[in-house]
């Protein structure tokens, strides 16, 4: 890898912790941007699931005190249900109109999210947050987007910021556990791969650290709308490269 490459690379391990540190997702967001660019698609997919297991492990360990297992189990359940699910559809469903569609409805939400106030709190039972989970999988296994659903059901709530991180995060967990486990079984995790992952560690760890940092100094609200903005930014990722393809097919 040439040096202005690793350069790159870097910058993107230590943006991608960052803004995992601060809002507990999003990582894959960031550093997919950068990374598509400069290494194949199977070695990004493959970092992201193994660093995820890192930024959210991370983030599990620096809120242990305000984990619940009652509201982290149905959701992982669900969400280790429904991600096999997602990919199975995958080769039934088309992926571009499912991309589009769910990133208008994480536009749309967000927007409205923005414009409001926080919503009122809901208390959601047992039974519908495995069907959350379900779904938070679904969408995960169809799009890559794994915590979407799962982030927004915790806002759902009214929680602080620090339980819902404390929910969310080990979702995000399972989430990657499963991931990592069928990338293993793949062969998608190649020696190479391995060795980028010990390249950009220490800038992901160093990310992780300011930005949890950072994360101690805001309230509520500004969490609150630090995740809509980061939903909505996941909305138009999906979007926008759907946009895009016909016209450059049409070049």
């Amino acid at each position: 890898m040439d040096g202005w490459i690793l350069t790159l690379f870097a910058l993107a391990a230590f943006a991608g912790g960052f803004v995992s540190g601060f809002s507990g997702f999003a990582m894959g967001l960031v550093v997919s941007g950068v990374w598509l660019h400069i290494i194949t698609p199977i070695q990004t997919a493959a970092l992201i699931a193994g660093y995820g297991l890192l930024t959210q492990g991370y983030g599990i360990l620096k809120l242990r005190q305000a984990l619940n297992w009652q509201n982290i189990w149905p959701l992982v359940l669900g969400t280790t249900i429904g991600i096999p699910i997602g990919v199975i559809l995958l080769s039934h469903i088309n992926p571009v109109y499912l991309r589009s569609g769910v990133g208008v409805l994480l536009v749309l939400y967000t927007v409205y999210g923005l414009a409001r106030p926080a919503f009122k709190p809901m208390k959601i039972g047992v039974g519908s947050d495995i069907a959350i989970g379900v779904v938070n999988g679904l969408v995960g296994g169809l799009t890559g987007l794994g915590g979407i659903v799962s982030t927004i059901s915790c806002q759902w709530r009214g929680w602080t910021r620090d339980v819902q991180r404390a929910v969310f995060q080990p979702v995000l967990f399972a989430a990657f556990v499963v991931i990592c486990i069928s990338m293993v079984v793949t062969g998608a995790i190649t020696p190479e791969t391995l060795k980028l992952y010990g390249l950009g560690f220490p800038f992901m760890l160093a990310g992780l650290w300011v930005g949890f940092k950072l994360y101690g100094t805001i309230s509520d609200e500004t969490f609150r709308k630090a995740v809509l903005v980061l939903l909505l930014f996941a909305g138009l990722s999906l979007i926008v490269p759907t946009l895009i393809a016909p016209a450059t097919g049409t070049s």
